[in-house]
């Protein structure tokens, strides 16, 4: 037979083969489902391990055998965001209730991921076991095939606490987000029992119930007004701060002792805070912290930071909360599947999802109770009227030559061909009248069921199985029996697995920090020949002066709170923050230059750096290769910009000095050619730095200048030339555009 061809626009099939993958992302794999709060990779791993029994009281079994039995019969993905899945269910610092017990490396609050699958063990935890997975065989949650259709899989797990709110979610699917705080397994089920037994219960009591998140670190949420506004619409941002101690020590030292951090700081963002408060430390924001200490560890979070004497710890909690991640925001989301389709959910219809969920399944439970005590309670009654006329039932097995005639004769009073001692006999069999099912079972009872104590245990189980479907079947026509049983199983788990609340929930005022100005103090800015730069303190500077001034290019004193400006040979001005600039050891490296001022060292090379409070009260010169001069006023240089045009060159000319001497100094420019001259430095008139310089020496067309020195008063400096020594303050004075004299060696 033909294929046929359907012809059809390009974008529709993208567009709906688009919206299938999307949705699938989202259902069956990114969000979690309001009735269990769990992710379809949870589920299945959780009923695996159930299926394997894998239980809370029997040995651990191995990760890896758990992920791979999970992947070959229910979830067709890679391992390793199963054994990723399994992991965070183990983690008691990610969760609020760990659903799965670890045995082995499953990660640190610190980042360290988990050992590989071959290594760690895993078994249920007794709150799983008890209050997800009980009831399984009772039909209370639909089953459906997996992804090959050879085994059936729960579409939801029979879960008995709002998980969704427990233990919250993170998921990310397409177009969507979804981001729940974990919240106290105690406050949640108080809020549950509150809504059952008063379904329009308003918002504001929910709260007194749900106080706020409960995170597994600890921490404060500060902005308490604002919960619930985020519990009515499921979005909004939680403040967290982490909790800070003030310690004493020996000295009239203190110390500050981070004992809680915020949920978001778990894993390498722990780190990332160390190198924050030593950030702080660098760049002079503080100097009062000398010390930063990590001592956590499987007891708690314990981060340590000593303080100089006499420091304030308050003005440093505040601080830190201000410039680190020990205050952050959690975004609230709480969007999760609901009826099959995601939806974003206040607190009131999560509890109300969750509810109906609990009723659905009680009821599923109690209606296959009912009839299972139905059937025993047909096959008791029939037991017990076979044991009142049990001669009679024995002459017609005697009498009957099949087990037809038998249930005939039971069931429909049918006595033809089978031979009874009396017409009698014959008058009360086809009076009997059982049901099928109590044929059935008087068919198979035992010879010693007819002992006078098993007849009398018969009759007790009788009397108890009419009991129990008289509290069946009050369950479930009666709202508040159902309600009843509902609340007492709730009370149960909050009495054996609830637990008091970490995280602490209040209005905490917004920090207003008053920055201290850093001590501004004397230092000095070295800059080594490879173009590496650092800042030392003075001191040290002069205890290593002589190493110092031979080792690096550039030697300058200038104020920690200073402003750098480096100038390039493209005639580009670069500024730089002397607090930028890494400040240590004498002996330290450093940092690249072309680093710190983002020149690109490709493109320009470096000339020199000046200090901006050096500057400001000169003229600087500038001298380039063409022999163009110019001076310009310190002020103009005073900018915000980082980079900014100096000054203005001629194409194909580069700068070769920039320099601000004293208005009395001499300038002597020398050529390639071997020319010296020598003028006095106000013979340079002063321009903008927009400007074009004037010539200040002439130059033959092949030639151009390469050095240039200022001369000031006192100075006595020497420059060899061929081997020829030459004082260049008694070369002769000349002016400003001519050609100087050749110096031959």
């Amino acid at each position: 037979m033909e294929g046929q061809i359907i012809r059809t626009e390009y974008s529709d099939i993208m567009q709906k083969s688009y919206i299938d993958y999307a949705m699938s992302v989202i259902v069956s794999r990114a969000l979690p489902d309001v009735r269990d709060g769990l992710k379809p990779v949870q589920r299945r791993t959780l009923y695996d391990m159930y299926e394997l029994g894998i239980r809370y009281d029997k040995p651990y079994r191995k990760s890896a055998r758990i992920v791979g039995d999970t992947m070959g019969k229910y979830h067709p993905h890679g391992d390793s965001s199963i054994y990723g899945a399994l992991v965070v269910l183990a983690q008691d610092f990610k969760m609020g209730l760990p659903l799965v017990d670890g045995h082995g490396n499953f990660g640190s609050i610190e980042g360290d991921g988990a050992a590989a699958m071959r290594y760690t063990e895993a078994r249920l935890q007794k709150i799983t076991q008890e209050a997800f997975l009980t009831d399984m065989d009772k039909g209370v949650v639909n089953f459906g095939p997996n992804f090959d259709e050879t085994e059936k899989e729960p579409e939801v797990l029979p879960a008995r606490i709002p998980n969704l709110l427990v233990n919250g979610s993170e998921g990310i699917a397409v177009g969507m987000v979804t981001s729940i705080p974990p919240h106290n397994l105690g406050e949640v089920i108080d809020a549950v029992i509150a809504m059952i037994q008063d379904s329009n219960i308003s918002d504001e009591k929910l709260l007194t119930y749900i106080k706020g998140p409960d995170f597994p670190t600890g921490g404060i949420v500060v902005n308490q007004d604002e919960l619930k506004n985020i519990y009515r619409t499921g979005t909004g941002k939680i403040k967290i701060r982490g909790r800070v101690e003030i310690e004493q020590m020996k000295g009239g030292k203190e110390r500050l002792v981070i004992t809680e951090i915020p949920y978001t700081m778990l894993g390498a963002n722990i780190g990332k805070f160390l190198n924050d408060v030593a950030g702080l430390v660098e760049t002079k924001k503080t100097t009062d912290i000398v010390d930063i200490s990590n001592q956590s560890s499987k007891e708690g979070i314990r981060i340590v930071l000593e303080l100089k004497k006499g420091a304030d710890p308050e003005y440093l909690k505040n601080l830190l909360y201000k410039k680190t991640r020990l205050e952050d925001t959690f975004g609230v989301n709480m969007l999760a599947v609901a009826d099959g389709k995601p939806e974003t959910l206040s607190l009131r219809s999560i509890l109300e999802h969750h509810i109906d969920f609990q009723f659905e399944i009680a009821t599923k439970k109690y209606q296959n109770l009912l009839e299972k005590e139905n059937h025993k309670k047909e096959v008791q009654e029939g037991l017990i009227r076979a044991c009142d006329c049990i001669d009679l039932i024995i002459e017609i097995l005697r009498g009957s030559k099949n087990q037809k005639q038998v249930k005939d004769c039971l069931v429909n009073g049918i006595t033809e061909g089978i031979r009874l001692k009396t017409e009698k006999s014959r008058r009360l069999a086809a009076k009997l009248k059982f049901t099928e099912t109590q044929a059935t079972a008087i068919l198979e009872m035992r010879l010693y069921k007819l002992i006078g104590l098993e007849i009398d245990a018969l009759l007790a189980e009788h009397k108890q199985t009419l009991a129990n479907i008289e509290r069946y079947t009050d369950i479930l026509n009666n709202y508040s029996s159902m309600a009843k049983v509902i609340i007492g199983e709730l009370r149960g788990y909050k009495k054996e697995f609830g637990r008091s609340r970490r995280t602490a929930v209040e209005n905490a005022q917004e920090i207003v920090l008053e920055e201290k100005k850093a001590e501004d103090l004397p230092v000095v800015f070295l800059m080594d020949r490879f173009g590496y730069a650092r800042t030392v303190d003075e001191t040290v500077y002069e205890r290593n002066r002589e190493a110092a001034d031979t080792e690096n290019r550039v030697v300058l004193h200038c104020m920690s709170s200073g402003r750098l400006c480096v100038f390039t040979d493209t005639g580009k001005q670069h500024l730089l923050k002397v607090q930028d600039v890494p400040y240590g050891k004498f002996r330290d490296k450093g940092t690249p230059i072309d680093n710190l001022c983002n020149y690109n060292s490709k493109e320009e090379t470096f000339l020199t750096v000046l200090s901006m409070a050096d500057i400001l009260s000169r003229n600087i010169t500038f001298v380039t290769r063409q022999g163009s001069v110019k001076q310009v006023e310190g002020a103009e240089f005073d900018v915000s910009k980082r980079t900014i045009a100096a000054t203005k060159l001629l194409e194909g000319d580069r700068l070769v000095a920039v320099q601000a001497p004293s208005p009395e100094a001499h300038i002597v420019l020398r050529s390639q050619g071997g020319f010296l001259l020598r003028f006095p430095l106000e013979e340079i008139p002063l321009k903008k730095k927009g400007a074009i310089g004037v010539r200040g020496m002439r130059l033959s067309p092949e030639d151009q200048v390469t050095e240039v020195y200022f001369l000031e008063k006192d100075q006595v400096p020497e420059l060899e030339i061929g081997g020829k020594q030459v004082h260049l303050n008694r070369l002769r004075i000349g002016s400003r555009d001519t050609k100087g004299s050749k110096v031959r060696g």
